[in-house]
C-alpha cells in the first residue's frame, strides 16, 4: 500500500470522523439534559429542602453549573473510546516517523472508514518493513558476491599493464574481464528480479496463455545453449490454459531450463513434460547431468548458495530462488530429486 493510498484513505475517513465528533457532542448534550431533567425531577418530588427554598433566578444558574459538570465527566469517559484509534494512530505514525517498521495498530472486523484506514496503515508498515528487510538483505549478501568478480577484474587489469605478457596472455585476460562483467550485470539483473518479487504479495497482469507454447519458446531463447553442448531435448507437452502473469511464469521455466543445460554434460539429455493432475498443472525438467547430494538439495532454493564450487564461476545463486519465490506467490509447490552423477528432475506443480 503506497503512502498516496493511505492519504486517500485519511481523506475518505475525515468524513467519518467528522460524524463521530458530531455524534459525541450530540450524545453528551442529550445525556447531560437527560440527566439532570431526571434529577431536578426527582429532587422536586422528595421535596428537597434547599431546592424548594432556592430562589426561582438561581434555578437556571444551578442548572448551568449542574450540566457542565456532567457534560465534563460524560466527555472524559466517552472521549477515551471514540478517539482511542485515533490516538493510536497518531502514536504509531510517530513510532513509523522514527523509523520503527514493526509498529502495528489494533483493529477489530469492519467496514467503517476509520477500520479501513486502520488496516490500510497496518499493511503499508507491513510493506515498508519488507523493503527495510531487503535491504539489509542485499547489503550483506550482495555485496559480499559482488566483491569477488571485481578482485578478479581488478588483479587481471592490473595485469595488463605489464609489458612482458604476450598477446596470448592479453587475449585470455581481456576475455576473464568481460567474462567477470557479464557475470556482475547477471546477478545485478538477478538481485533486482528476485526484490521485485519478493517484495510483491499479489500478481497482477493476469492473463489466459498455452504454457506448453511457452515453455517451447522459453527452450527456442535457449537454442545457443543447448546447441553448442549437443544435448538432446525430450519433449512430451500437452495443450495446458493457464491464467498468470505470462511474463513472471516464464522466469520459471528459463531458470530451470538454465540449470539443466547447465549442468548437463555434452551430448546429454533434457526431458520435459507436462500433465493436468485434478486442479493443478505439473510440469517436469529432468536432465542426465551431474546432480546433487542431499545436502545441496536442501539448500539449493537459498540466496547465493552454489552447491558446486567447480561451477561457481557459470553463475550467481539467485536463479533458483527466484523460481522458488514465484511458485509461491502461485500458491504452488516445487520438488526436487536428485543424486549425484544421476541427473535431476525438478516437479513444479501450479494451482488452476
Amino acid at each position: 500500500m503506497k503512502l498516496f493510498d493511505l492519504i486517500n484513505k485519511l481523506k475518505t475517513g475525515s468524513r467519518t470522523i467528522r460524524f463521530m465528533l458530531l455524534a459525541f457532542i450530540f450524545l453528551i448534550l442529550f445525556s447531560s439534559s437527560v440527566i439532570i431533567i431526571f434529577l431536578m425531577l426527582l429532587l422536586f418530588a422528595l421535596q428537597f429542602g434547599p431546592l424548594i427554598m432556592l430562589k426561582p433566578q438561581l434555578l437556571p444558574i444551578l442548572t448551568l453549573a449542574i450540566f457542565i459538570f456532567l457534560a465534563t465527566i460524560l466527555s472524559m469517559i466517552i472521549s477515551k473510546h471514540v478517539l482511542h484509534p485515533i490516538n493510536d494512530l497518531i502514536y504509531a505514525t510517530k513510532e513509523v516517523s522514527k523509523g520503527n517498521f514493526k509498529v502495528q495498530v489494533n483493529h477489530s472486523d469492519g467496514e467503517s472508514e476509520i477500520h479501513i484506514l486502520q488496516k490500510s496503515f497496518n499493511h503499508m508498515v507491513k510493506e515498508l518493513d519488507s523493503i527495510e528487510m531487503f535491504r539489509n538483505d542485499f547489503i550483506n549478501e550482495f555485496s559480499h558476491e559482488f566483491k569477488t568478480p571485481i578482485v578478479s577484474i581488478r588483479g587481471f587489469a592490473k595485469q595488463l599493464k605489464n609489458d612482458n605478457i604476450d598477446e596470448a596472455q592479453k587475449n585470455e585476460y581481456i576475455d576473464i574481464i568481460i567474462s567477470e562483467c557479464n557475470r556482475l550485470a547477471n546477478m545485478s539483473t538477478n538481485v533486482l528480479l528476485l526484490s521485485k518479487y519478493e517484495s510483491q504479495q499479489i500478481i497482477s497482469n493476469q492473463s489466459d496463455f498455452y504454457m506448453d507454447e511457452q515453455i517451447r519458446k522459453c527452450i527456442l531463447l535457449l537454442e545457443k545453449e543447448w546447441s553448442d553442448k549437443n544435448i538432446n531435448l525430450d519433449l512430451d507437452l500437452v495443450e495446458l490454459i493457464y491464467h498468470s502473469d505470462e511474463e513472471m511464469i516464464s522466469q520459471v521455466w528459463i531458470n530451470l531450463l538454465s540449470n539443466a543445460i547447465k549442468f548437463t554434460p555434452k551430448n546429454g539429455t533434457i526431458s520435459v513434460s507436462s500433465s493436468s493432475s485434478g486442479d493443478n498443472v505439473v510440469i517436469k525438467i529432468s536432465d542426465t547431468g551431474i546432480g546433487m547430494d542431499t545436502i545441496t538439495v536442501e539448500r539449493i532454493f537459498d540466496k547465493f548458495y552454489q552447491g558446486d564450487n567447480s561451477h561457481s564461476s557459470v553463475g550467481n545463486g539467485l536463479g533458483l530462488s527466484i523460481v522458488k519465490r514465484i511458485v509461491d506467490l502461485c500458491n504452488g509447490h516445487i520438488d526436487v530429486e536428485s543424486s549425484p552423477s544421476k541427473g535431476t528432475t525438478f516437479t513444479v506443480s501450479l494451482p488452476c
